[in-house]
Order: C-alpha cells, then structure tokens, then sequence
C-alpha cells in the first residue's frame, strides 16, 4: 500500500488528522462541564439561604412562644404553685415543634424570681465547648423553675441548640456539634393576681 492511500471517504490519514478538532479546541460537551462547575456552588448557595431563612424563623417563633408564656404567667394564667420544669418545658416545645424535631432536643429554659430589675439585668451566659453555662454577678448557676409570686420580678430565658446542616465554612455555628444558638429572653414583673 503507497503512503498516499485514502479511506472509503476520499481522504488521506493525514487530511482526517488535521480535520478532526485538537483536545483543547474541542467545544462539544461544554455547556455541560460549564453546568457541572456551577450547579454544585449555585445549590449550596440556595440551599444556605433556605436554612438561614428557615433558622430566622424558627428564632422568631421561640421569641414569641417566650413572650405568650411570660404572659400566663405575669397575669397568673400560670402561677407558681402549677409550675414545674417539666411543664414549662412542654408548653414551650408544644409550640415550638412546628419548626424544631419532636421533644425539642438541646431545649434549655430558665425562670426564676429577682429581687430588682438590676439583678435580673445581671443575669447571663456563656458558650463552653457544646453547652449553655448561665451566669449571676461572675458566678455559674444551675438552671431552675422557680417563679415568684404576685408582684415579684420574674425572668425567663428560653435556649435552643439550633442543627445547622449547610454552613460549610462554620460561620453560623455556635457549638462544636454543629448547632448553633436561638436565645429568647422576657423580663417582667407580675400583676396583683390572687396566688394560690
């Protein structure tokens, strides 16, 4: 066979070699490599703001869940002698498990009675490692229930280990388990209700 032998389409081997596009002018399958690059960084980004939004919400439900239960018990709806931490607990997840898992996991709530509103202003916390450490005048406390009764100066603060699931550079996080934190806080002085 002579060096100059074609193919059944009239061309030689080295004709077909200079048709045939090089590896890097090669254009086919670039919308979908262009696609492939985009569609990771364009998901994570929407779904980032989803769960910022979702997050945002489920801080405001538990401020306004804190408030409604602060209410019953400034206007002695709730009154000491029928208040106990597991009650608390479950009035304030009942309503709360629309945006939080069933039985409100990392739900921590603290009500006690004050002296002054100047005590009750000192009063707060501090983050260490994956727990919520409350704090009075530089010192730690135990949380409690213990509300007061008619005209005494209450507060209660509700925390809630927030799961954060697309922060991939941990801006959002709080704790090392990957939560992050809602905090809501109501302080108050009770009306003359009649105690039990």
């Amino acid at each position: 066979m002579s060096k100059d032998a074609t193919s059944g389409d009239g061309m030689d081997s080295k004709a077909r070699a200079k048709s045939r596009p090089g590896f890097f002018s090669d254009r086919r399958g670039s919308t979908a490599m262009e696609f492939a690059m985009l569609a990771i960084p364009f998901a994570l980004l929407v779904f980032a703001i989803l769960e910022s939004c979702i997050s945002f919400a489920g801080q405001e439900v538990m401020a306004n869940v804190t408030d409604d239960v602060a209410r019953q018990l400034r206007t002695g709806q709730l009154q000491k002698t029928n208040v106990t931490e597991a009650s608390v607990k479950q009035l304030i997840c009942s309503r709360l498990e629309i945006m939080v898992a069933k039985n409100c996991p990392g739900l921590l709530v603290d009500l006690r009675e004050y002296s002054s509103f100047a005590d009750a202003a000192a009063a707060g916390f501090r983050i260490d490692g994956d727990h919520i450490v409350l704090t009075q005048d530089g010192g730690d406390e135990t949380p409690t229930i213990s509300p007061g009764l008619a005209e005494s100066i209450n507060m209660l603060r509700v925390f809630y280990k927030w799961p954060v699931m697309t922060d991939l550079l941990a801006k959002m996080q709080n704790f090392t388990d990957g939560t992050t934190l809602h905090f809501a806080s109501v302080t108050w002085q009770n009306e003359p209700f009649d105690d039990n």
